[in-house]
């Protein structure tokens, strides 16, 4: 069992101070849809995160169950398994580890192993006991949107205004969650590129990103190498770094604030010329 950390986690960075986040993806996993398996051992997975961290990444992102469209859950004891082992080896990196997890018990697991941020594809609505033990944290958390559940979101997506309705959905779960004793503040908001969406769903979101500004907290924005980019291009999973540095570069102009990214390298020179067009550049 992955021993409780020694020392405070290093904290996630504060985002909207004119550079863009960088979220390296570390998928833990055997079957997500773009590094599954990717890393077969610890030292596979450190020398991957040390290369993000060396390329650019600000935070590190550990997943232990896929997402991908037809996806279907893996047991509590096998994610934690997956995951706690991760964070034990990736701790002392000094940079901030966020858990892809639905799970309060999974979560509260891996803030205790050293884990600083909580990334959770139901919008913390999965697990009845998720806002509690993000509140008794007070740890970030991202709050992101997804129709329906990953083995059926793709199957009909439907949307009269696919930005109203993410809106929506942003209010109403910043309203819960504030109830149950979250702070505002330690609320990011991703708006689920891929998830329960089309293609024109996606790329009205991206277009249209900026609307999401008004709730005033920090946006997260998922584009990297996913099925629209696909589509647009024709092209397969391994072949989509122009079309995902296109989609970053647009999410940026349009308000994010963060990035998550599997190509670190590529994407952090992306983030920081697109950061240098708006808000400026300075040679020292």
């Amino acid at each position: 069992m992955p021993q409780q950390a020694t020392c405070p986690p290093v904290p996630v960075p504060t985002p909207g101070q004119g550079k863009t986040l960088i979220i390296g993806v570390l998928n833990v996993t055997p079957d997500s849809f773009c590094d599954g398996g990717r890393y077969p051992t610890l030292r596979h997975l450190r020398d991957a995160a040390e290369a993000m961290i060396a390329h650019g990444a600000h935070i590190l992102d550990i997943g232990g169950e896929s997402s991908r469209p037809g996806a279907y859950p893996v047991s509590p004891e096998e994610e934690r398994h997956r995951v706690l082992p991760a964070i034990e080896a990736l701790r002392d990196l000094g940079v901030a580890l966020s858990v892809d997890t639905w799970r309060a018990a999974t979560a509260r697991a891996a803030l205790e192993a050293g884990a600083a941020m909580i990334n959770d594809i139901t919008g913390l609505r999965g697990d009845p006991e998720m806002a509690g033990v993000i509140a008794e944290a007070g740890c970030p958390a991202v709050v992101m949107h997804m129709q329906g559940l990953p083995q059926t979101m793709q199957a009909a997506p439907h949307y009269h205004d696919v930005v109203g309705e993410v809106a929506g959905f942003f209010e109403e779960r910043i309203a819960a969650l504030t109830d149950q004793g979250v702070k505002r503040e330690q609320l990011w908001l991703d708006p689920g590129f891929g998830f329960g969406k089309t293609v024109a769903h996606n790329l009205e979101l991206l277009r249209r990103l900026a609307e999401f500004r008004r709730f005033g907290l920090p946006l997260l924005l998922g584009t990297s190498n996913k099925s629209t980019i696909g589509a647009v291009l024709g092209l397969p999973v391994e072949d989509r770094l122009e079309g995902t540095a296109a989609t970053v570069a647009i999410g940026i102009c349009n308000g994010a604030d963060a990035v998550r990214v599997h190509d670190v390298k590529a994407m952090a020179r992306v983030a920081a010329m697109s950061d240098a067009i708006l808000h400026g550049w300075n040679a020292g």
